[in-house]
Formats: structure tokens, C-alpha cells, sequence
């Protein structure tokens, strides 16, 4: 039976490659094209409408030289640390714990994940009740006896970035503990055997060997969750407005105002730049981890 004739590198699965085309002409027009739009257009006067009048970096020496966008970024860094560490260490313990094949593990596990399928929206609405001082907490444990309780964190510009760190926390810390689950599930159940064999400590275990050989596991969550830190907007807008003041103000809400409240769209379009080249300081190392990863 004579050999079939192999197709040109070019026609192989075809079929694959037709059904992607759609997809390859949105990444290409929506998310490159509304990219390099986004960031000529930051270089410009632009108000209401696109201008074509570039002025070079003024709207960046603008941005810089504003206090609520400097603000804003010092905010953003304290919420992004507090969440990072937060999710990491909580995620990673409900997920040791999760690993020990406890009783009614699906049901635990759906429990923790269901914040997750919310809306920051509503998330921020229900920890706006649950901290508001006339309704929630604060006021059931006063009328409980508890009159020295005091936790109205909304109202103060001290408190309040700390008020949206227990929001996210409480929708995100889900989505952790099941990407470090999969990782501890992927660990070969010899290293555990071995580790009690020599006499080591559980613990020890996991940090000197467990914890290493999930590195991928932790870069890929670091990525996923800092990039949403970075575009943080919901949260901030259903729960705080980015107040009092501008002590929860946030870059997407900035962005958000100076191009559909204020039309300036060139100091928006220069704000929404910085952002994207932020998201690109976690994304371009990971993408360059995974590679050597599959190359090796």
C-alpha cells in the first residue's frame, strides 16, 4: 500500500486552523490594536474626542506630578502586599488542610470557592453592610452587650484601605487554595512515604520540599492574582467610591473618572499605559518561566 502523501506544513489541520481565525482576528484587532491605540493616543491632547495633536510625555508629567494619582498608586501597593500575602498564606493552609482527605471535602471546597462566583460589585456591598457601623457588625455586637467594640473601618482614612483588603480576601482566597490544591495533589505520594521514613517533620516537609517543587503552581497564582489587583475597580466603587476622600482611591477608578466623567481621555489613556505596562512586569516573566518550563 503506497505511503500517503503528507500535507504542506501550511494545511495541516486545517480544520483547526480555519475554526481559529475568528478568534485570531479579535486577539489581533481588540486587544493589539485597542493596545498600541491606547498607548499613541496617551501621547496626545486628547479631550472628549481622539486628537492627533501629540504633545509628547505632558500627560504623563501630569499624571505624576497629580496627588490623587500618587496617591492612588500608594494605595494600590498597600492593598496589592496585604492581598498577596494574605492569599498566599490562608490559601495555602485551607489548601494543606483540604489535602488531608477530610470528611466532606467537596462541600468545604464549594464553600470557600463560591465567593469567587460573585461579583466584586456585589461583594462590595455585602462587607459595606457587614462593617457599616448603623447596620452590621459594629451594631449587632453593641445591642449585644459588646459596647466597646468598634470596628468602623469605612469611615476612617486610616482603616478603610484594610476594610477592602477583608473584601478581596474573602472573594479571592478560594481560587488560591484550589490552584494550591491541584499543586499539592500533583506532589508523588513516594516524597511523603520517604519524608516519614527519614524522620522529617511535616512541616520541614513542606517548606524545603513540597513548597520548591510547586514553584510553577506559585507563579502562575501570583500572576492571575496580581494582575486583578491591578485592576481593581468594583470592589472600590460598590464599597468605598475610592473614600473618604481619596484614601481608597484606586488607578482603574482614576482612569474610569478622567475618561467618561472628566473627558480628558489623553490623561486617561496615559494613566490606563502605566497600568498595562504594570500588568506586564508580572506577565512577561511568567510567560518567559512557562516557556523554559516546556523547553526543558
Amino acid at each position: 500500500m503506497a505511503n500517503a502523501v503528507r500535507p504542506f506544513g501550511l494545511f495541516r489541520n486545517l480544520n483547526a486552523k480555519i475554526a481559529a481565525i475568528p478568534m485570531v482576528l479579535t486577539v489581533i484587532v481588540v486587544f493589539v490594536g485597542c493596545t498600541l491605540w491606547t498607548v499613541i493616543y496617551s501621547f496626545t491632547d486628547s479631550r472628549l474626542l481622539p486628537s492627533s495633536n501629540f504633545v509628547g510625555l505632558m500627560q504623563y508629567q501630569r499624571l505624576w506630578g497629580t496627588d490623587r494619582w500618587n496617591i492612588s498608586i500608594g494605595n494600590l501597593a498597600t492593598y496589592g502586599i496585604l492581598s498577596l500575602i494574605f492569599a498566599f498564606v490562608v490559601g495555602f493552609f485551607l489548601a494543606v488542610l483540604m489535602d488531608q482527605k477530610i470528611r466532606f471535602e467537596n462541600t468545604f471546597r464549594t464553600i470557600f470557592l463560591y465567593p469567587f462566583a460573585l461579583s466584586f460589585i456585589v461583594t462590595g456591598l455585602v462587607w459595606q453592610w457587614i462593617l457599616d457601623p448603623a447596620l452590621g457588625l459594629p451594631k449587632l455586637m453593641q445591642d449585644m452587650g459588646f459596647t466597646w467594640f468598634n470596628f468602623a473601618l469605612l469611615g476612617n482614612q486610616k482603616t478603610v484601605l484594610y476594610a477592602l483588603v477583608i473584601a478581596g480576601l474573602w472573594q479571592g482566597t478560594g481560587l488560591v487554595m484550589v490552584l494550591m490544591l491541584a499543586g499539592l495533589r500533583g506532589i508523588d505520594g513516594e516524597i511523603w512515604k520517604a519524608a516519614r521514613v527519614d524522620g522529617i517533620p511535616a512541616w520541614r516537609t513542606y517548606i524545603f520540599i513540597v513548597i520548591p517543587m510547586m514553584r510553577g503552581v506559585f507563579v502562575t497564582t501570583l500572576v492571575i492574582v496580581a494582575s486583578g489587583i491591578v485592576r481593581v475597580y468594583d470592589l472600590v466603587v460598590a464599597m468605598t467610591a475610592g473614600g473618604p476622600g481619596f484614601a481608597s482611591e484606586m488607578p482603574a477608578k482614576y482612569v474610569y473618572d478622567f475618561m467618561f466623567q472628566r473627558s480628558n481621555l489623553g490623561q486617561a489613556l496615559s494613566a490606563s499605559t502605566v497600568m498595562l505596562v504594570t500588568v506586564f512586569i508580572f506577565v512577561v516573566p511568567w510567560a518567559l518561566f512557562e516557556f523554559r518550563q516546556k523547553r526543558r
